[in-house]
């Protein structure tokens, strides 16, 4: 008798495998020490769609809808079939006494796994492996902490109940609104929402007239002064009035009526979770949020130099100091002296960094503890390590101290504010010296010299500035990630708003995904790193109801998901809102708003029929390359074939669209050089190096 571990992917189950001694190989399975190691491929089953639960779903009619399936059914994804029958035959296999569930160990994974036991019949105890890290000791430590999977039933229904109401919502909607419009409109419980956000970004620019204005600004040699009002105004409606004002004052001279000095302090930055991470590798590094997560993995998954990166919590257990202790006497390179120090301070039970309460599934992210030094890393990979890494270090350094200082300088009847900091502490800011070192100082950080009220000064020169009010800036990932995590400030009713201040839009681990998808369906476009609302995006936003454009619809159903993961009554309701919303929206569609959206190449017969290239598809190497309006792809696409290039995916790169003639050079060469950089072709993808300059 043998027991079965159950891993998502290939790359998890062979590590798992190596420290159970399971070293022989199987069909899709590896063996050894009493235990057989298989792997999901992410999913392997997923939910029927319409036409599958009946054939009349098919064509797509209004009066077919909504479609509420009594039972959700599911299925296994053809595309990885081969991998659901050995492990379906694993698991109801005579000599598998137990099971050990070994997926991620969040929703997503939990799903994965039970639509697999589920789907395969199987009836046999299983056990659950929860770890946050990937290294030998973490999983060694897991599998002497197994717990009973009905520990972990309400985090299934959770995911359960997530992922019927994507299908209710998504399926319903989008049928119903695409057959309005006679377009093909993609209509989700997560994404719409997510779009209104850069919509209403959107129309606040669009509708954004600037106003010219004028600051005057005096040089009293050892410092300098912006004119305030005595009302505390800094602004001033004409040039003539700056321009005199400024006449006025120069040459002649002032005194300080004013000079304070307020001690200030900056405490360490708490530790990473997923979503504060995306934020900054984007406002740091330039990377999106999907790029983030899948540097994240690599560095978790792969090398083993981070913890579990898809996590809400920013703390650690206060049983993790010798983690931390382990992690910080690692660090090598230009971060050995940061771990170092770090130690010196000593890895205390401070609130900020160990808290209990405030855990959620997984830990905040952190080294583990493994040498990065001696790692062959790629750049992006290196570099989202440091962050994690000088974040860790960071959090047990003495707090940033500073006086803040505050001169007021009076010439004639006009005011002039200067302000400044003295550094007291430098403290955790020593660990980001280097990238602090590169910020342009702005005047609040000007060096002011000692001063005292009464001393007197010369205002050497004025000069009047002409100015204008800014419009708001455009989303990019980071910014669109904050709102996406506290959705619940977008409501604009105020006691609503404070009810509701936790509520989020999707979780830190598929915020990334949503983004994507509303660039993949064209209603979001990137310009350098900025996210902007499309014209079809903002017609999509015109045409469906507040209740699901607004975030307050999707924030009340996430909390209520996070309710029933925390084992809270709330699945029946949860399940009966959804159903309700799914009708409404059929029923709002057939009366929606007339919208002018730019009418699309139709789908059905008589439609112009895509380009075959004449190429066999290089990934499943039995359909045909084939080109249409917006990018190539696999005639077996329906079959689960999932290449895909899109001609417009290089731009955002600074690489050229992707023509008929330079894809069939990809393909043929792998690695085409230009003056303006280099593509490069693998196993279906394209990536483009501009030239070093």
């Amino acid at each position: 008798m043998h027991t079965l571990v159950v891993a998502e992917k290939p790359s998890v189950a062979r590590d798992i495998a190596r420290v159970l001694g399971a070293r022989d190989k199987g069909e899709n399975c590896l063996i050894g020490g009493g235990y057989v190691v298989t792997w999901a491929i992410g999913h392997l089953v997923t939910l029927k769609e319409p036409q599958e639960l009946d054939e009349r779903y098919t064509k797509w009619r209004a009066q077919d809808l909504p479609i509420l399936p009594e039972r959700m059914e599911t299925k296994v994804i053809r595309k990885t079939s081969a991998q659901f029958r050995s492990v379906k035959k694993l698991m109801n296999d005579k000599e598998t006494d137990q099971i050990i569930c070994a997926t991620d160990s969040g929703r997503e994974g939990e799903l994965i796994f039970r639509y697999i036991y589920e789907q395969a019949g199987c009836k046999k105890p299983v056990m659950r492996l929860w770890i946050s890290s990937m290294t030998d000791e973490a999983i060694r430590q897991g599998f002497e902490s197994l717990r009973p999977s009905s520990d972990y039933d309400a985090l299934y229904a959770s995911a359960r109940c997530r992922a019927d109401a994507d299908w209710l919502i998504g399926m319903n909607a989008t049928r119903a609104y695409t057959l309005r419009y006679n377009v093909l409109l993609s209509v989700g419980r997560v994404q719409t929402p997510t779009l209104s956000m850069l919509v209403k970004r959107r129309r606040e620019i669009d509708a954004f007239v600037p106003q010219t204005y004028y600051t005057v600004h005096a040089d009293f040699g050892a410092y300098h002064g912006a004119y305030q009002s005595p009302k505390g105004e800094r602004r001033i409606d004409s040039r003539e009035q700056a321009e005199a004002l400024a006449a006025r004052v120069k040459g002649r001279k002032g005194v300080v009526t004013q000079a304070t000095r307020e001690k200030k302090t900056e405490y360490p930055p708490l530790l990473y979770d997923l979503t504060t991470l995306q934020r900054e590798a984007n406002s740091q590094l330039g990377f999106t949020a999907k790029k983030t997560l899948a540097t994240a993995q690599k560095l978790y998954e792969h090398h083993k130099l981070i913890t579990y990166p898809r996590t809400d919590s920013r703390y650690l257990s206060r049983d993790m100091t010798g983690k931390v202790e382990k992690a910080l006497a690692s660090y090598g390179g230009e971060l050995q002296a940061a771990g170092e120090r770090a130690l010196d301070f000593g890895v205390r039970l401070l609130p900020r960094v160990f808290d209990d309460a405030k855990l959620t599934d997984h830990h905040a992210i952190i080294p583990t503890g493994k040498r990065a030094d001696s790692i062959s890393l790629t750049p992006d990979e290196r570099n989202l390590y440091e962050m994690v890494a000088r974040r860790l270090a960071a959090a047990f350094y003495p707090n940033h101290e500073y006086d803040a200082l505050r001169v007021m300088t009076r010439v004639g009847e006009d005011d002039f504010i200067s302000t400044g900091k003295s550094v007291t502490q430098e403290g955790w800011k020593e660990v980001y010296r280097r990238q602090t070192e590169k910020k342009k100082k702005s005047d609040d950080e000007q060096q002011l010299p000692p001063l005292s009220v009464g001393d007197e000064v010369q205002c050497r020169s004025a000069k009047a500035k002409e100015e204008q009010t800014k419009p708001p800036k455009e989303h990019n990932d980071a910014s669109l990630l904050r709102e996406m995590e506290h959705a619940g400030r977008q409501i604009e009713d105020e006691t609503l708003r404070e009810a509701m201040k936790d509520c989020a839009l999707g979780t830190p681990a598929t915020r990334a995904a949503i983004i994507e998808r509303l660039l993949e369906v064209g209603y979001v476009r990137r310009s350098g790193r900025n996210l902007i609302a499309t014209q079809k995006g903002v017609q999509l936003i015109e045409a469906v109801p507040p209740e699901i454009a607004s975030p307050e619809t999707t924030g009340r159903w996430e909390r209520a998901l996070s309710q029933i993961a925390r084992g809270q009554d709330g699945e029946t309701r949860f399940r009966e809102g959804i159903a309700r919303l799914a009708s409404f929206l059929v029923q709002h569609a057939s009366g929606a708003p007339d919208v002018p959206f730019e009418k699309e190449e139709s789908r059905g017969k008589g439609a112009k029929r895509p380009k075959d290239m004449g190429l066999t598809c290089p990934i499943c190497g039995q359909g045909k390359m084939a080109e249409n309006s917006k990018g190539y792809y696999c005639t077996r696409y329906r079959d689960g074939c999932r290449f895909t290039i899109w001609k417009n995916e290089l731009v955002r790169a600074g690489g050229p669209e992707i023509s008929e003639k330079l894809l069939r050079l990809c393909v043929e060469k792998k690695e085409v050089r230009g003056s303006t950089g280099t593509i490069y072709y693998e196993n279906g993808k394209v990536r483009f190096v501009p030239a070093a300059r």
